[in-house]
């Protein structure tokens, strides 16, 4: 259904897209992966005719993006990241403009309407104001907006991005009735896991470049073996690390600081008692404290002289007085 061949696209001198190759079977739900600026909604925009390619080919359903793209958007629906929606019109009014705009036929266009607010399940909003609906509805009515002229493909910009919980559930489930319905859907997101239960394949975009393409098992897969062979390469480089420092009689980097932190920490008994030794001897050099044992050594020679010489009757008491 769809088919990517050597995808090129550069900005000036960035590659933003540099040598991209996948296929997407009919029916599929088909994940495009990778972080931020790596090239994702630039592949988008090429499949939904919006870019045009520096070299490569896109086909859609058989047909060129670039030899007709009024034929390629006929058969696609696509909802574009963060977009944004006349909020000034009820639910009904904006999928009615949207209606026309795809040009679908006027007998057919509130048969049209009602089934697309009917799968989507929009009934209860249909007389409301789009700017009094939160994002996850406001989500679903652009979902709604993709389908209404019936396209065979689905190209949807991270769907579920600034959704609660629970409204990335029911947008999952609404996804799985379309794929029942027989609609191919590619759709992109940052992370695997967010889509892994509902999608059929996957490819990975990294820097421009595909990393990985194929089934959402086997590209699990995969991922689980390079992430075990590079904890074992690391866990194998540590050790050898060390053994080789062992061997040139160095110590572990660990004890090291701990020996820089302490030094004291590993001394043998007699050389801790030769620093409190010194520590000692260097208090008792300590100014004040050689005044204070000078003005002890005064005091016990007074009390000396005093004991030696105490006078009888009334002067032993002035004395002893004097001595307080």
């Amino acid at each position: 259904m769809i088919r990517v061949q050597n995808l090129v696209k550069t900005f000036g001198t960035v590659n933003a897209v540099n040598d991209v190759s996948f296929d997407v079977a009919e029916g599929e739900i088909f994940a495009f992966l990778g972080p931020n600026g790596a090239g994702k909604t630039t592949t988008i925009r090429i499949m939904s005719t919006l870019l045009e390619p520096s070299s490569g080919r896109i086909e859609i359903d058989g047909i060129d993006v670039e030899v007709d793209p009024e034929g390629v958007r006929r058969r696609i629906g696509y909802m574009a990241d963060h977009p944004g929606v006349y909020e000034r019109v009820t639910v009904g009014e904006y999928l009615d403009f949207f209606a026309a705009a795809y040009r679908v036929p006027i007998a057919e266009r509130t048969s049209t309407v009602a089934a697309v607010v009917e799968l989507t399940d929009l009934g209860s909003l249909r007389e409301r104001l789009v700017a009094e609906l939160s994002k996850g509805m406001k989500q679903r009515i652009q979902l709604a907006r993709t389908l209404l002229h019936d396209p065979k493909v689905l190209i949807l910009d991270e769907p579920a991005s600034d959704l609660d919980p629970r409204a990335r559930i029911e947008m999952r489930d609404l996804l799985m009735e379309l794929r029942r319905m027989g609609k191919t859907i590619f759709l992109s997101s940052h992370i695997l896991a967010e889509l892994a239960d509902m999608c059929t394949s996957v490819a990975i975009l990294e820097k421009g470049r595909l990393v990985a393409a194929g089934p959402v098992d086997a590209i699990g897969r995969a991922l689980d073996r390079g992430v075990a062979e590079r904890r074992k390469t690391r866990t194998t480089t540590r050790t050898t690390a060390r053994a080789r420092l062992f061997a040139r009689g160095h110590r572990s980097p660990r004890r090291q600081g701990r020996r820089r932190r302490n030094p004291r920490r590993r001394l043998q008994r007699p050389e801790r008692h030769r620093l409190r030794r010194r520590r000692r001897r260097t208090l008792r050099s300590h100014p004040r404290a050689r005044r204070g044992r000078r003005a002890a050594r005064r005091h016990r020679a007074r009390a000396q002289r005093a004991r030696a010489h105490l006078p009888r009757g009334d002067a032993r008491g002035s004395a002893v007085r004097g001595l307080r």
